[in-house]
């Protein structure tokens, strides 16, 4: 007889095994069978990661100090819990070190009286028993809202958690990082600044020879990464142009260096150009950081602003003293002296349009690349639907992803007007039968709105 607590898990294997169906390898698999497969392993997966959490929590319980040599993971022959996970799993301790977090952190708990209590994260509770979230997105929320809850009322924390869970399901892990990067910024705008002084103090650049080759290793804070980024983000997105534009792409001799390849080349021109103190010939030419804030926040000093291309908020600080840099754009858009809205007049999408797009899009509103390496599309063709150049009729897409919309039958729909609008990407009938609409853009990641 099966527990009701691994049903869940059960149902899950088995709608794979009727994916699966007759098919001896993976590789007999037809295309809808592949993608019935892949979503049928992917709430296995959660799913079961929502019940190692709990199996973890209890193995750390029993390897609690107090309990010394008796302790589980002692007897065991570990010296703790997490080392005799990872020894099971294959992983690291780290990982097991999160998994065990999440277990806590979703399980049933107990006042002094001994009276039941709701686990600390009910919302993340119920969304790793249905197999949304994985573990290792459920661990990235339930730290943050540890950090968020020493400052914070127990209100915002339970509505952060609750509009967290619901943004995360679909999300890769690299995402759900993005999306709770900006929710730490609403809940906690005041550690902002605290945590930007932490990383720059921390700011490093080496540099070593080895096997022919020179070495670097950089971290700094957002702020002053930004430059670079957008630097090498131009690089990249005009050596991508020139290369879709050239006459001979295909040929043997043709430019096929990995996006890997242009940023270290990116890096290497940006500085023969500073060595040569040339003002004309580089690819990054026009390549701008753009800082984009509330109007309140930036007079009264409060709240964050974000820095496009980066995924972290940074301080209304950091945000004024960036804003008096050269190349950096403060966005103030829609004022009397600009139109956003050229109609028919105009074919092309004028440099405030394009600044009003990616006030709104934030990027690809497919796959969030950083605005410079999209384009302005009209929803509304130009020549085939007379559609205008106006901003509920553009969105930004990377190259890519206008090609996936074009020739896979998705649709695109935007709700509301100017940079507040929100754009909903319809998937083909042939990814979700439903055509259930996708929030798409920076709206995506926006817990404030």
């Amino acid at each position: 007889m099966t527990s009701p607590h691994l049903a869940p898990l059960f149902e899950a294997v088995q709608c794979l095994d009727e994916a699966w169906a007759d098919a001896e390898s993976g590789s007999e698999l037809s295309r809808a069978q592949l993608v019935a497969a892949h979503r049928a392993i992917g709430v296995v997966q959660r799913r079961l990661d929502g019940l190692h959490a709990e199996v973890a929590a209890g193995i750390a319980r029993e390897s609690r100090p107090e309990l010394g040599a008796e302790g589980l993971a002692k007897q065991r022959g570990f010296r703790t819990p997490a080392t005799m996970i990872a020894a099971t799993t294959g992983g690291s301790t780290g990982d097991a070190s999160r998994l065990v977090k999440v277990g806590e952190a979703t399980a049933p708990r107990a006042n002094l009286l001994g009276e039941a209590l709701p686990p600390r994260y009910p919302f993340v509770q119920a969304a790793l028993g249905a197999g949304e979230v994985s573990a290792a997105g459920a661990a990235v929320i339930v730290s943050m809202l540890d950090r968020a809850r020493l400052k914070v009322d127990a209100g915002r924390i339970g509505e952060a958690e609750r509009l967290l869970v619901e943004r995360a399901g679909g999300l890769s892990l690299d995402e759900v990082r993005k999306l709770v990067a900006r929710a730490e910024a609403w809940l906690d705008p005041d550690g902002v600044a605290p945590r930007e002084e932490q990383a720059r103090s921390q700011r490093s650049l080496t540099m070593f020879e080895r096997d022919g080759s020179l070495h670097l290793t950089l971290q700094t804070d957002i702020a002053s990464g930004a430059p670079i980024t957008a630097a090498i983000h131009a690089f990249v997105g005009a050596t991508f142009q020139a290369r879709t534009q050239a006459p001979d792409a295909e040929a043997g001799d043709a430019d096929h260096r990995t996006v890997a390849m242009i940023q270290a080349d990116a890096l290497t021109a940006i500085c023969e150009h500073a060595i040569a103190c040339d003002n004309g010939g580089m690819p990054v030419t026009g390549a701008t950081v753009i800082v984009r804030v509330g109007l309140e926040d930036l007079t009264a000093g409060t709240g964050v602003a974000t820095i496009d291309g980066t995924d972290r908020p940074v301080s209304i600080s950091t945000c004024r003293r960036i804003a008096a840099s050269g190349g950096v754009i403060p966005v103030v858009l829609g004022s009397d002296s600009e139109i956003l809205d050229w109609g028919r007049e105009k074919r092309l999408f004028t440099r405030a349009q394009r600044l009003a797009l990616v006030e709104r899009d934030g990027g690809c509103v497919m796959c969030a690349l950083p605005p410079q390496m999209t384009k302005a599309h009209h929803l509304r063709w130009w020549q085939r639907d007379t559609g205008p150049t106006d901003l509920a009729n553009g969105v930004l897409l990377c190259e890519s992803c206008h090609h996936r919309i074009h020739d896979n039958g998705w649709d695109i729909r935007i709700d509301g007007t100017g940079t507040t609008g929100r754009v909903w990407l319809i998937p083909p009938a042939t990814v979700d039968p439903t055509r259930t609409p996708r929030l798409g853009g920076r709206a995506r990641y926006d817990i404030a709105a």
